[in-house]
């Protein structure tokens, strides 16, 4: 089929092409400005931390350590779980096991402190499950939240770390916290090298602490 262009609107296709070169030039510009924004957000982040009652967490790995709050009032039984999760040692020795650039890294799996047995990495995790606390915060850079099945209430153990702001997930996973300092240890991990299920292929062990 021809395109035709139809006289009267000759015009209005001239000022839709000025306006498409404008939005190029902004989006160059962010472009350029990406990383500074970054790094601007991450502080702005730490200042959170300040001020903020109830239990923190610090994970630590040897890439360095992420500062956790907690929104317990948007999610109480996830909250309530990591933490008790926390304090038994749960956590410590699980990995990264899932690091997508871009997205997030996934850890919080029982079945990775087994070296022996990467085929089972993903389906681990306790006897009780959570039922869903979606709730209005977005899936936003630094965003702690909980992993699941196709079951809304499936979550257990396994958590990810949004680094980069994913509101596809919004409404649909439980936002349970935050990193309020830490962030570029959430980079380093998303970026080691991986196969191709998404594993890094150098381990990234974690111990999670408790902070009153």
């Amino acid at each position: 089929m021809r395109s035709v262009i139809i006289p009267g609107r000759l015009m209005m296709q001239r000022r839709f092409m000025v306006k498409m070169v404008a939005v190029t030039l902004v989006l160059s510009g962010s472009l350029l400005l990406g990383m500074g924004t970054l790094f601007a957000a991450d502080k702005a982040l730490a200042g959170k931390a300040e001020g903020t009652k109830g239990p923190k967490a610090i994970i630590k790995t040897k890439f360095g350590d992420m500062d956790i709050v907690f929104f317990p009032e948007k999610a109480p039984k996830h909250v309530e779980n990591f933490i008790a999760l926390s304090r038994s040692g749960f956590y410590n020795g699980t990995i990264f096991h899932r690091v997508i650039p871009g997205f997030m890294i996934q850890g919080g799996d029982p079945n990775t402190k087994d070296q022996n047995k990467p085929e089972t990495y993903g389906q681990g995790g306790p006897s009780q499950r959570l039922k869903a606390e979606f709730n209005d915060i977005p899936h936003r850079r630094g965003i702690l939240s909980m992993a699941r099945t196709n079951d809304p209430n499936s979550a257990g153990s396994q958590f990810f770390i949004v680094v980069k702001d994913s509101n596809f997930l919004d409404g649909q996973y439980t936002v349970f916290g935050e990193v309020v300092k830490g962030m570029e240890v959430a980079d380093k991990i998303v970026s080691l090298p991986k196969n191709s299920h998404d594993l890094p292929t150098e381990r990234a062990e974690v111990t999670v602490v408790v902070v009153e």
